[in-house]
């Protein structure tokens, strides 16, 4: 651990609760408690509570500020209104993924937006750079903590504290747990029903400590980062740095969904159009292991002796007791789902399986 980490708001509390620490984005931040296979079983089984704080957090505002945020990022957020969230992307105007990100759309004139920790001051500088006149974008990281509440029991630890549960997926709404403002949103990078609560960064261990007794009195768990990461690869969830980058775009990682192809404008718009068109080079794919075996990220990907790709990211699923991976396949290799390819890890060739994520079945929406 080195000197220059920065720390979230909660850090004494996970040292008392006994939790391992790594570094996250530039963030010291708890990775483990009772062990990553156990939470991550806790999170599809009953309960994980996450602390996700190194999360970071920015806000337009403005006359037009919505119609400015709709300009950049690829989502159409003329899609949903007020009380509504979005996942879209920053893009470079070649196309490349400056980051993926979450749009709280407040008001016309008001967007807030929670991006990925590392990339946050990249986000809010690509809009400073363009800004109209009257309309302002802060970097607001420390303004708010993130905590994630992911499971079949979510919904029960919210009634626990009077917080609001009755929303679609992607809906928010602000509250107040014993005096502290919140907003809960229907959000999650698990695949499992669940909420991100945000309450202010110096506020955040009322709402925790509360969180951590009706997690609890649910059979949930506490979970690290690890934990995070087994479920979201599991369910073929992108993570930045692995699945998307500057040069890995939104059309080789499947990420279309995410981009508003029939907007006038969003950064990266005439490349993504015609990479759409012309059909990408590589495209990202699942790999499930058939022998013995973990995978992890930065391995090559061979077809008879050829290397037709890498893995973006790899861990062992604890739901299929199984190595799974990501992985970024060339097109022109013809490889379909249901091929076989073979992974090499250090020297052995350990067989998998191309499949379509998620690996596993997601929670209803």
């Amino acid at each position: 651990m080195t000197d220059n980490l920065l720390h979230g708001p909660l850090e004494d509390r996970h040292r008392a609760l006994g939790a391992s620490f790594a570094e996250f984005g530039g963030w010291l931040m708890p990775v483990s408690y009772a062990g990553t296979v156990a939470e991550h079983n806790a999170t599809r089984g009953t309960v994980g509570l996450f602390d996700v704080s190194h999360l970071g957090k920015a806000l337009v505002r403005g006359p037009g500020a919505a119609a400015f945020v709709n300009s950049a990022l690829t989502n159409d957020l003329n899609r949903i209104g007020p009380g509504q969230a979005q996942y879209t992307l920053c893009c470079t105007d070649d196309g490349g993924v400056i980051d993926d990100l979450i749009a709280y759309y407040v008001s016309d004139d008001e967007v807030f937006l929670v991006p990925n920790a590392a990339n946050t001051a990249a986000v809010v500088a690509a809009m400073k750079a363009v800004v109209p006149e009257g309309i302002t974008v802060t970097d607001e990281h420390r303004s708010r903590a993130v905590l994630a509440v992911q499971g079949p029991e979510s919904t029960r630890v919210l009634t626990e504290l009077g917080l609001p549960t009755d929303m679609d997926y992607m809906a928010w709404a602000d509250a107040e747990y014993a005096g502290v403002p919140v907003r809960v949103c229907r959000t999650g990078y698990t695949g499992e029903h669940g909420y991100e609560i945000l309450p202010p960064w110096d506020q955040a261990p009322v709402v925790f400590d509360a969180l951590v007794a009706a997690v609890g009195a649910a059979g949930g768990e506490l979970a690290g980062l690890g934990a995070r990461d087994t479920l979201r690869t599991e369910m073929g969830y992108p993570l930045h740095g692995h699945e998307l980058s500057t040069a890995i775009t939104p059309v080789q990682a499947g990420c279309g969904w995410a981009v508003g192809w029939r907007k006038d404008a969003f950064w990266g718009r005439d490349a993504l159009l015609a990479e759409k068109e012309a059909g990408p080079k590589r495209r990202l794919r699942g790999l499930r292991a058939l022998g013995r075996g973990v995978l992890r990220a930065d391995l090559d990907v061979l077809a008879d002796g050829n290397r037709v790709g890498v893995t973006t990211s790899g861990t062992f699923s604890p739901t299929l007791k199984t190595g799974i991976a990501l992985a970024l396949i060339d097109s022109a290799a013809g490889i379909a789902d249901g091929d076989t390819v073979t992974v090499d890890v250090r020297g052995r060739g350990i067989e998998c399986e191309v499949v379509k994520p998620p690996f596993v079945t997601a929670a209803p929406k």
